[in-house]
């Protein structure tokens, strides 16, 4: 049986992140959509929040992986849990929308955000840091790439990288940053997270990559795209499956047996 027609374009949210911390950021409210839950992680964290949606509520669940382009097997493990979810009645009342964001839509708000902290300070011998929680060796080096193009589009004489929690971590970035010649370091989050974890003196601090309003208008688009697919019948999980088959290290292998037991 193909879904019906959404209700006005309403369905109950469920947020899911990964290492980019998107699960705890601050989202206005979302007026035309309905309830918003948040998943601080796929599996069970996952599971329990889009049953919660289902039992809340009439409306359609749209489940939205919170990567902002850095974190493909967070969409993949996303899509594998729902195909779990919504084998029987379930089917039809859940999808899963595009990621918030990709690696170009990250590169465009760097670039913004970049020249949002630069601009006032107009120095030659500054330099832009970003930063990002650790994550593993394939997406920390997606980060070194994005600084590239984020620094081959402004006049920064510096873009380097630093992670919150690996190597390098955000002090010796920023000693780097002054060893290469730069009298002023700006810190600016490559994730949903703070720039820096504690206060650093001399460092001028980014944060935050995006505002609430800004989240909630991105999240607005995924919702209504995906609402749009579900009406259509597709609801965008096949597609989720392949998210990190060209990523290196390919996620976890997903497998029916996985769930067959219980």
């Amino acid at each position: 049986m193909a879904p019906s027609e959404p209700d006005a374009a309403r369905a109950a949210v469920v947020i899911v992140g990964g290492h980019e911390g998107g699960a705890e950021v601050a989202v206005e409210p979302l007026v035309e959509q309905g309830p918003l839950l948040r998943a601080s992680s796929v599996g069970h964290s996952l599971e329990d929040a889009v049953q919660q949606a289902l039992d809340g509520t009439d409306l359609p669940v749209c489940v939205v992986p919170m990567t902002l382009g850095r974190d493909p097997q967070l969409v993949a493990d996303t899509a594998r849990t729902l195909t779990w979810l919504t084998r029987g009645p379930m089917a039809g009342r859940v999808m899963l929308a595009e990621p918030f964001g990709n690696a170009t839509l990250l590169t465009g708000w760097l670039r913004v955000a970049v020249a949002r902290v630069v601009d006032p300070f107009d120095a030659p011998d500054l330099a832009v840091l970003l930063t990002a929680r650790a994550a593993n060796s394939f997406d920390n080096a997606e980060l070194f790439r994005i600084a590239h193009l984020v620094k081959s589009r402004g006049d920064l004489p510096w873009v380097e990288v630093a992670f919150r929690g690996g190597e390098p971590d955000v002090a010796e970035g920023v000693e780097r940053c002054e060893q290469l010649g730069a009298r002023q370091v700006v810190v600016v989050p490559a994730d949903f997270g703070p720039a820096v974890d504690v206060p650093m003196a001399g460092v001028i601090d980014g944060w935050p990559l995006l505002t609430p309003p800004e989240i909630s208008g991105m999240l607005a688009t995924r919702i209504a795209a995906a609402l749009l697919k579900l009406s259509r019948g597709d609801d965008g999980i096949a597609a989720g499956l392949d998210a990190d088959h060209h990523h290196g290290h390919g996620g976890t292998a997903w497998r029916e047996s996985d769930y067959d037991d219980d």
